[in-house]
Formats: structure tokens, C-alpha cells, sequence
């Protein structure tokens, strides 16, 4: 079993707990995400299934699209809901104050990712840090925020849209938001809408793919479709499949390879075979997917 499924993750469960339940139904044990959200925010989340779990790296760097509710006035230790409350206050901004300071955050950005995250420091999970009590000086890193749009304010609430590059943390965007406002915030709602090319309207739900899951079974070439497509031959095919590396210049697509590209490698019967590199003259194989005989 192979093949990719754009799941809309439920609130309350972990990212690695929803693509197990996703293989599960598909009756595939190896099975894993593309991205991981936090258990308390939903949405699109692509599963991928048996050897193209190795296609997983591919969506990391893509862009991905958020609406985000936001408290102002709140703060937690973990930036969200689900932490400890340390201070509320009342406040209250126009829609026009709240714009102007969003606007301060849009294009590329210094951003200190939050303490309750599992970026490693000394081979160790913040998070893990965090819930012993420990401090640890995280470094700010650059992102961009490619859009950002105020969709709703009421009372203390606020709902906006945000585009974002890889490692961007909403979490520490509410927060940040919260600070030039002068009052803090935490992010009480989260929902990516977009990543890599899937939004919410190709999704379905963990209980519709539990009943039908035939019915949401796509091909796994669909998360590799922004790599440069080349279709090999028969021969080629074999010394491909054992590991071997192809000279570009026997390719039938040998025009539109490039130094450094990474590119998608097909059969002439359509079958995704696995990813290879160009350099030099040779194409080397990353990963090899299909499963079968060779």
C-alpha cells in the first residue's frame, strides 16, 4: 500500500496519533505526516502510506496557511489555551490599532520559537525542559509572514489569516502580537487551511476515511508535483529500482535537468519510481517507492 491522504486533523490529538489511525484504516502500518500541528489545532494534515512515508521531507519546506483565534489580554506559559494562565487583563483596540500592529509583522521577521515546542537543544525536546521546570536560551530565527489579515475583532478576540514560511510558530505570533499591543495574548484556536498545494476543501474527516477509505486514496505523487518530472525506460528503469545511478544526457528529458535539481522519476507505464538528484551528468537516487517487482 502506497499512496497519500489529506486528512482534516481533529482537535485534541497529536499529529502522530492521527496518521497511525489514517494507516490503520488502510490496514498499512507504516504510515506518517508531512508536517506536524499541535493537538489542539485541526486541519489539513497530508498522511502519507507504506514506502511513501519517504516523501514525508518533501512538504517540510512549503508555505502553509493558518486562521488563528487569538486572545488578547491572556497570557499562559505555552503561548495557548492548553497552558498555565499567568496573567489576564482587560483591553480593548480598535480595529485600526490592531491592523497597524499586524502590519508590523508582515514580511521576513525575527521569531523566538516557544519553550513548549520539539525543537532539540543538546539532543534534548524543549518541551521536555519545560515541563521539568528548566529554562533554556532559545535562539530567534528568521521567517517570513507572506500575508497576514485581520478577519474579525470582538471584545478581547480577534481571528487573522496568516500565510507563513516553514518553522513559523503561531503560537509565538500570537504572543509577539500580544506584546506590541502592550496587553499579551495567547492563541486560543488554530486551523491550517493550506500547505503545499492542499487546502481544507480536499480533506475529509478521520471518520469518513474510517468508513470509505478507497474513496481518499490519492496517488503519492501528488506532494512531489513541484519537482521536475522526468519518464525513463525500461532499461533504465531496472538499474534505477537496484540503486543505480542514469547519465542525464540518455535521458528523454535530458533538456529540462539541471545542476542540484531534485526530480521526480516515472515509468512509461506512469508509476511514480522515487526521487533522484542531478549533479554532474548522473541522476542519483534520494529514495525509491515503489514497491513491486522490479
Amino acid at each position: 500500500m502506497t499512496g497519500l491522504i489529506l486528512l482534516d486533523k481533529p482537535e485534541n490529538m497529536s499529529s502522530f496519533l492521527a496518521a497511525k489511525l489514517v494507516g490503520k484504516a488502510f490496514g498499512e502500518k507504516r504510515s506518517g505526516h508531512t508536517g506536524t500541528l499541535d493537538p489542539m489545532a485541526t486541519g489539513v494534515l497530508p498522511v502519507l502510506l507504506g514506502r511513501s512515508t519517504r516523501l514525508s521531507g518533501m512538504l517540510l519546506e512549503a508555505d502553509k496557511r493558518y486562521e488563528a483565534e487569538v486572545l488578547l489580554g491572556t497570557v499562559t506559559d505555552t503561548g495557548d489555551v492548553t497552558g498555565n494562565l499567568i496573567n489576564q487583563t482587560e483591553c480593548r483596540f480598535s480595529k485600526e490599532q490592531i491592523e497597524a500592529i499586524l502590519d508590523k509583522f508582515k514580511g521576513v521577521i525575527e521569531q523566538k520559537p516557544p519553550i513548549y515546542s520539539a525543537i532539540k537543544q543538546n539532543g534534548v525536546r524543549l518541551y521536555e525542559l519545560a515541563r521539568k521546570g528548566q529554562t533554556a536560551d532559545i535562539p530567534s530565527r528568521q521567517v517570513e509572514i507572506k500575508l497576514l489579515n485581520l478577519l474579525s475583532a470582538e471584545g478581547n478576540k480577534i481571528k487573522i489569516d496568516v500565510i507563513c514560511s516553514k518553522g513559523t510558530y503561531i503560537r509565538s505570533l500570537a504572543v509577539d502580537i500580544g506584546e506590541a499591543l502592550g496587553c499579551g495574548a495567547t492563541l486560543s484556536a488554530l486551523r491550517r487551511t493550506a500547505t503545499g498545494g492542499f487546502d481544507i476543501s480536499m480533506c475529509a474527516t478521520l471518520e469518513d476515511i474510517k468508513a470509505n477509505p478507497q474513496e481518499f486514496l490519492n496517488d503519492a505523487g501528488r506532494c512531489v508535483e513541484h519537482l521536475k518530472k522526468i519518464t525513463i525506460t525500461d532499461n533504465q528503469r531496472t538499474r534505477f529500482l537496484h540503486g543505480g545511478s542514469l547519465y542525464i544526457s540518455r535521458l528523454s528529458d535530458s533538456d529540462i535537468v539541471c545542476e542540484g535539481d531534485a526530480l521526480r522519476v516515472y515509468d512509461r507505464n506512469g508509476v511514480l519510481l522515487g526521487i533522484a538528484d542531478a549533479k554532474g551528468d548522473s541522476i542519483n537516487v534520494r529514495c525509491i517507492i515503489f514497491e513491486g517487482e522490479f
